[in-house]
């Protein structure tokens, strides 16, 4: 009995194994391949290789392949998908000519699957594979599922538009239960997302919902079948009303960045349109750029509190047209004394913002000073660390002196950081290029005064041998103490006489 059935057991299975073992998706059972509508998927079919005493390539110059699909009712004819002859002619159906093929190189080592690519809906159904060697023929049976993931509109999705997702597949079975991921976490029912008959709402999409969308559908057979889907969606790059910063007098760029390019959806052509509603009259520009840039900035050259306000991009988008508003806040100083101001006046700098957004914070800071001198530089240093760093919209300066000449700046701070500043230049008027010392004053005094007593006493000396000149001969015993003798009353008024002649001389 064991022999008869060892006999049986051989000739059933040595055809088999002569054309080589087919493994499951080939000569197996039935297998089920589920893809995405717009994906690729590959129905299997594979040839163990045991060669029997022959190579691969004559087995190949031996082997076709033949594709058929099956119709969806059991009155259709199976019709032709894609056959590959021993020859390498290949055959394939007008409809699905460019999206299926086999890979040569797999045909040699028997990979005999087959790939479409992109899966359209209308695919589904069964296909079968008939491998064929010398007289041989072998085949595989592989059912394709499709699962739809249909965005209503479709793309692009534009952020704050409504948006509908719904999952649907192929498989007959009753559908039971539709749940839904995003980024691998499942999404609560909320105002903004709510589920209906299986199909997701979000009311008011922003770039944070951008990313893995995964679908997964449970039928009463307990079937499980699933999808993901990548969502893009084209808003605007940064914080959603944005608020630039900018001094007064200076250049100002007020972004409108898209979050993809224009291109990735098919868009050609994108011109932003700007506009600004200043003193009653309406300003518009328009900004265009080519397919690789998705920024659409608006640069102001220079502006000032007039130019303050809110600006509108308009972006249009095949129908659609997205819309960002910027906010541009000018930062300025007004000083209590226009122009120069004078030494040891009282001076306040404010500085304001236009268009506060409530959460500003402002900082002085003394930036350069301008001392004549080593001395005044040092003096300087050590008074302004009562000035160098200030907190506060206002800058006090009871008394304006010279370390307090030069550039002071006011920087505006939020939660995020610095948001913008401005410089105000101090000027102080009659200001002291240079300043002598002190001491050097007094030497020159002192030099000078000497100076002139060395010139009276000359003087005196002078008019002292002029007077002993004029001495009579009578009076030789006087000749030794003239120049000592005590002028009388009346030869001290000649005396100052002869002085102011001499000198106006």
């Amino acid at each position: 009995m064991r022999l008869v059935s060892l006999v049986l057991f051989l000739t059933f299975t040595l055809p088999v194994f002569s054309a080589g073992n087919i493994l499951p998706g080939a000569a197996g059972g039935e297998q089920k391949v589920w893809a995405r509508e717009g994906s690729s998927a590959v129905l299997p079919c594979y040839l163990s290789p045991r060669k029997q005493g022959k190579s691969w390539k004559q087995l190949s110059d031996w082997t076709s392949v033949l594709w058929k699909r099956h119709g969806g009712s059991a009155h259709q004819e199976p019709h032709v998908v894609l056959e590959v002859e021993y020859t390498g002619l290949r055959k394939t159906a007008l409809p699905m000519r460019p999206r299926v093929s086999v890979q040569d190189s797999a045909l040699r080592s028997g990979n005999f699957s087959l790939r479409i690519d992109p899966v359209r809906s209308r695919d589904a159904g069964l296909y079968e594979a008939q491998v064929t060697y010398n007289t041989e023929v072998q085949s595989c049976q592989v059912e394709l599922g499709i699962v739809t993931v249909t965005l209503s509109p479709p793309s692009p999705v534009v952020e704050s538009d409504p948006l509908l997702m719904s999952c649907n597949s192929s498989h007959r079975a009753g559908l039971v239960e539709t749940r839904w991921f995003h980024n691998g976490r499942p999404v609560p029912t909320s105002k903004n997302f709510y589920s209906l008959h299986g199909a997701l709402s979000i009311l008011r999409p922003s770039m944070s919902d951008s990313g893995s969308w995964h679908c997964q559908l449970r039928y009463s057979d307990n079937v499980i079948v699933s999808a993901t889907h990548d969502l893009q969606i084209l808003g605007f790059d940064g914080p959603a009303n944005p608020v630039v910063y900018a001094a007064a007098g200076s250049a100002a760029e007020l972004p409108c960045t898209l979050s993809y390019l224009p291109s990735a959806f098919g868009i050609s052509v994108v011109a932003a349109h700007w506009s600004h509603l200043a003193g009653g009259r309406l300003k518009d520009w328009v900004v265009s750029q080519n397919q690789s840039s998705r920024s659409f900035p608006l640069r102001l050259p220079a502006v000032g509190p007039g130019d303050a306000g809110r600006y509108s991009c308009a972006v249009p988008v095949g129908s659609k047209t997205m819309r960002r508003d910027v906010t541009l806040a000018v930062v300025t100083v007004t000083p209590s004394i226009p122009g120069p101001v004078s030494e040891g006046s009282h001076l306040l700098l404010i500085c304001s913002v236009t268009h506060l957004q409530g959460h500003e914070r402002f900082q002085w800071k003394h930036l350069s000073s301008a001392p004549t001198n080593k001395k005044l530089a040092m003096s300087a240093s050590h008074n302004l660390k009562d000035h160098r760093s200030q907190t506060g919209a206002n800058l006090d300066i009871p008394q304006v002196s010279q370390k307090d000449v030069g550039i002071w700046e006011c920087s505006v701070y939020g939660p995020e950081g610095r948001l913008g500043a401005v410089e105000y230049g101090l000027q102080i008027t009659g200001a002291q290029v240079s300043s002598p010392p002190t001491i050097f004053s007094g030497q020159v005094t002192f030099g000078l005064t000497v100076t002139l007593f060395f010139l009276l006493m000359v003087c005196v000396l002078v008019l002292a041998l002029q007077k002993r000149a004029r001495l009579p001969a009578s009076y030789p015993a006087l000749e030794g103490i003239v120049a000592v003798a005590v002028p009388n009353k009346k030869d001290v008024e000649e005396s100052q006489k002869e002085t102011i002649q001499q000198t106006e001389c």
